[in-house]
């Protein structure tokens, strides 16, 4: 019965889902092209060859980082193998192709529909599909069962909160996630309430994202703003969400630390501008990054240098695409976004590799392993609201011996972790 109700509210939910994505063309023009592939109209289908296709799913521009060493190894594991990514947003195709260019197709993963889900499958053919973390559609699910299509959710996660919620459905729940042909997990609290939700054939392998490394290339040209930027407290916050820059904004009001610099970088950048405005009613005044360091003096800058930011700057605005490693280092201290309003935190692994000391809010539902195993790991502090931020920096700060040692500490737990993605291949290269 739920699954009937399920796939009925789908076809309700098609046409407004369509307006919506011309409201949110708005915004950002990407989300309006390729409709046709929501609904498993692929713009070809492959040669007729027995090259095995391997689907790997990552919604948007976080999870498709996150794939990135997972792809490149698969690649390397199997180069007779074709890769299919698949998103649902505009920015997590822009950066799938910003990654791996013409080493992999794309395409929009269709709605979970029935018959939007045969076609997909028709067309690509997949002989393997990966799933990440917590991407779990019946439909997709059932349509892959029947197409014979191994489906493992890799890198998976399930939270309490989410565990909670799921378990509501009962035997509907069991029979969803008893679907997939493997579960591999990021940790063993996260396999023992998959296990309970009904999933088979669940290991823990750890966490692929602790094997996300930023290119040299781009570190180094983190370095070289800072020292454009000159010896000045800089601190990052990183993939903010709406509403949070308000209340980063008035973490940085309450500082108290003379010259200090925020590098402020939104999550999502049809927000750039929205932004930009928020900072300047503030009466800070605003840096752009493309403006500062545009895309042509940032790839030279290794050799010539960019021009030294203004000491009047007080806020330096993150607006590209690709480069958080770099914003990660040109600074002390980084602030990691979706965290200070209950919306899940983001990941900070990231931050920890490149030896950064991490501060996050108190909502991190999303992320509550990583973010307890880097506390007790001394590479990051909890903190619960702005004037709790704000007296965290502060002390940070004034304590260059502490702020080292968990730049440190932050490394260190960065590399203790790292390993998941081989493992991982040496399950999945089973399967194709």
């Amino acid at each position: 019965m739920l699954r009937a109700i399920y796939r009925a509210a789908w076809w309700l939910i098609a046409p407004l889902a369509v307006l919506r994505l011309f409201i949110r063309s708005s915004r950002e023009r990407g989300y309006r092209e390729h409709i046709g592939e929501r609904f498993g109209y692929s713009a070809g289908r492959l040669p007729e060859d027995d090259a095995p296709l391997v689907w790997v799913h990552a919604v948007s521009v976080g999870e498709t980082r996150a794939a990135q060493p997972l792809v490149d190894a698969l690649l390397a594991a199997r180069p007779d193998a074709r890769i299919l990514l698949t998103h649902m947003t505009p920015g997590g195709r822009a950066a799938g192709v910003q990654l791996f260019g013409e080493r992999v197709l794309r395409c929009y993963l269709p709605y979970d529909m029935p018959h939007a889900v045969r076609r997909f499958l028709h067309a690509w053919r997949p002989s393997l599909g990966l799933v990440m973390e917590t991407e779990v559609w019946p439909t997709l699910i059932d349509e892959c069962k029947r197409a014979d299509v191994p489906l493992v959710l890799t890198n998976a996660r399930m939270s309490a909160r989410s565990f909670k919620r799921a378990a509501k459905f009962g035997a509907g729940t069991r029979e969803v996630f008893g679907g997939f042909t493997r579960v591999l997990a990021q940790s063993p609290s996260d396999a023992e309430r998959l296990s309970a939700l009904g999933a088979r054939n669940v290991v823990v392998l750890g966490n692929v994202k602790f094997d996300m490394a930023s290119p040299p290339a781009v570190i180094a040209r983190g370095r070289d703003w800072r020292r454009a930027i000159g010896e000045r407290p800089v601190w990052v916050a990183a993939s903010t969400r709406e509403g949070e820059e308000e209340l980063v904004l008035q973490a940085f009001a309450a500082l108290d630390v003379p010259d200090a610099l925020l590098i402020l970088v939104p999550r999502h950048p049809q927000r750039f501008d929205e932004v930009a405005a928020l900072v300047e009613r503030k009466t800070l005044k605003l840096e752009r990054r493309s403006r500062w360091a545009p895309a042509a003096a940032a790839a030279a800058s290794e050799h010539e240098g960019v021009r030294p930011l203004p000491r009047d700057v007080s806020v330096l605005l993150g607006d590209s695409m690709g480069e958080m490693g770099a914003y990660y280092a040109a600074a002390d201290l980084a602030f990691i976004g979706g965290s200070l309003l209950p919306l899940g935190g983001q990941n900070l692994i990231e931050a920890c590799a490149v030896g950064v000391p991490v501060l996050i809010g108190p909502h991190v539902f999303n992320f509550t392993q990583a973010t307890a195993d880097a506390t007790a790991a001394g590479a990051a502090l909890q903190v619960q609201d702005p004037a709790d931020l704000a007296r965290a920096l502060r002390e940070l700060f004034n304590d260059k011996p502490r702020r080292v040692a968990m730049g440190a500490a932050a490394a260190a737990f960065a590399s203790r972790h790292r390993g998941a993605t081989a493992r991982t291949v040496d399950v999945l290269t089973t399967l194709i």
